[in-house]
């Protein structure tokens, strides 16, 4: 099988290159400039640098053409700020690529296809009550990302999405994305102030496991729930901590309405700036104290995904936080363009 991949220089998009270059496929794809300093890239992967969205669809289709199958590992997700309306941003970005790439991928003959969405469309679904999609831009936008991939399943074409949760891994010369993380424990004196609740995570080990399995055997129209280990903010934060030198420290649970605080001066600061956040941050309270937890039999017995060692994969995420920090860093963050 051979695989166009969008995407292919970023942490799960490299990733993904590598396991399914390990299984014996061929992957060509297209990603932004400049590379990471000192990551390291399949030899065998067929790299073109430039930017997707900037090509016709003439282009694109001679890209495409000989590939039987198409991996979506590009777009933003909610740490990005934009100027309001941030709507049109994520439309732009998320929404929009998709459905041009999978029309091209059906007329090319592209016979699988797998989108990197996001694990907040999978609780949308999950908790019709609390209204996320008409709260949240951002969870709106992965739940249009998601009808528009699944309008191109069938008649010759696979498709389907995974609902991606919080990633540990690392690429060298990229930024982790817990770096903001890390500051705040930094920030607080003697004890780690944060909220109830918890979060699914995985690797990107995992994730590039849950890309070929999707793409080898996957079932098209399905949108696959992506998590594995399940733990409180709490578990989480303590492997932080140990990760930081800072054994033994406890994390104490803050009232819920302390964080709705937090998210109005936050929100007033944006639309200070002209700034508007993918989450509303007042209602966020909701998500961010729940159990956001998933099940891994599915991805386990579907994809083929096997356990891996998140611990040292957290580890390895807050290290490399800690240099970039305390060495002050330039490395790459999510590029938009």
């Amino acid at each position: 099988m051979k695989t166009f991949i969008i995407g292919g220089t970023g942490l799960l998009g490299s990733a993904s290159a590598a396991e399914l270059i390990n299984r014996g496929h061929k992957v060509r794809s297209v990603a932004l400039a400049p590379l990471p300093q000192n990551a390291v890239f399949p030899e065998e992967m067929e790299l073109i640098l430039g930017n997707f969205m900037t090509m016709t669809d003439t282009e694109l289709t001679e890209l495409m053409t000989a590939c039987d199958s198409l991996v979506f590992a590009a777009g933003v997700d909610e740490r990005v700020e934009f100027l309001a309306p941030v709507m049109e941003k994520y439309i732009k970005f998320n929404v929009n690529p998709v459905e041009r790439l999978l029309r091209i991928a059906k007329q090319t003959g592209v016979k699988r296809a797998v989108i990197m969405g996001s694990y907040f469309a999978y609780f949308a679904k999950q908790w019709p009550e609390l209204k996320l999609a008409q709260k949240h831009p951002y969870i709106k936008s992965r739940i249009m990302q998601e009808e528009v991939a699944m309008s191109f399943n069938g008649n010759g074409l696979d498709v389907m999405v995974l609902e991606l949760p919080y990633i540990f891994g690392t690429q060298p010369g990229r930024k982790p994305v817990w770096t903001f993380l890390v500051e705040i424990i930094q920030g607080m004196k003697g004890f780690t102030l944060y909220t109830k609740g918890g979060t699914t995570m995985v690797t990107v080990h995992q994730v590039a496991q849950a890309v070929a399995g999707a793409l080898e055997k996957g079932i098209g129209g399905k949108c696959y729930p992506v998590g594995w280990y399940n733990m409180t903010w709490k578990e989480m934060l303590t492997i932080f901590q140990n990760n930081m030198g800072l054994n033994g420290r406890k994390v104490i649970t803050i009232p819920s309405f302390l964080f709705r605080l937090k998210g109005k001066q936050l929100m007033r600061e944006f639309t200070s700036k002209g700034i508007e956040s993918g989450l509303n941050l007042v209602d966020f309270t909701e998500i961010q104290t729940a159990k956001t937890f998933i099940d891994k039999t599915i991805i386990m017995n579907e994809l083929g995904v096997c356990d891996d060692d998140i611990e040292a994969a957290i580890g390895e995420s807050v290290k490399l936080c800690l240099y970039a920090l305390e060495e002050n860093m330039n490395l790459l963050e999510m590029k938009v363009e």
